[in-house]
């Protein structure tokens, strides 16, 4: 494989960086050549955040041009538009969306309207391959109480149907990168993810 482009989006606090870094030890681990770049917004005041994760033979530039992403992860859906340009048809770019929504400011305080998850789909569809929406806040909710691992969930369904890397390598990668007492409920949300797929 020359390179597979990778490009995360969403909002502070939902682990995108950790996701980033899961992805990029796993691509060394499987031996591709790694480089990464992280774009912060107002990160911790609940503003976008993004990340570019590009792997292959030889890469020399982190950051993944326009048009040009394979996969793109978006853990919160109105971030799918904000990245939506480094999408193409010509490099088969498959979207994988966390359905669930985090209001942000604007659309608060300016009573602009948010888009249906469907109005965003069709926007993407111009785009975009595939465009796949999961409810992966819900699903994670239901069975830890919490959404911190919704991003964890989508990387399985992304071992299964996407990413060229293996699934055994993915859960050693999460191994060093979680933090120990969480593993266990780490693989068992990857798991799901997988099996969703």
């Amino acid at each position: 494989m020359k390179e597979f482009n990778v490009v995360i989006s969403g909002v502070g606090g939902q682990g995108v960086i950790t996701l980033q870094n899961i992805l990029s030890e796993a691509a060394m681990l499987q031996g591709y050549d790694v480089k990464t770049s992280e774009l912060h917004g107002l990160a911790q005041r609940g503003g976008g955040v993004s990340s570019h994760l590009r792997f292959g033979e030889k890469i020399y530039s982190p950051l993944v041009l326009q048009g040009n992403a394979n996969l793109v992860f978006v853990l919160e859906p109105l971030e799918a538009l904000r990245v939506c340009y480094y999408s193409s048809k010509e490099n088969k770019t498959t979207f994988l969306i966390n359905s669930s929504r985090i209001i942000p400011l604007s659309v608060e305080v300016l009573k602009e309207k948010y888009p249906s998850n469907k109005e965003i789909e069709k926007q993407l569809k111009e785009f975009a391959d595939k465009v796949v929406f999961l409810d992966a806040s819900e699903i994670v909710k239901k069975e830890t109480g919490d959404t911190v691992t919704a991003n964890i969930f989508m990387l399985g369904y992304a071992a299964k149907k996407i990413l060229p890397i293996k699934k055994e390598v993915l859960l050693e990668s999460i191994k060093l990168i979680v933090p120990e007492k969480h593993f266990e409920m780490n693989k068992k949300i990857f798991e799901m993810g997988y099996s969703k797929a």
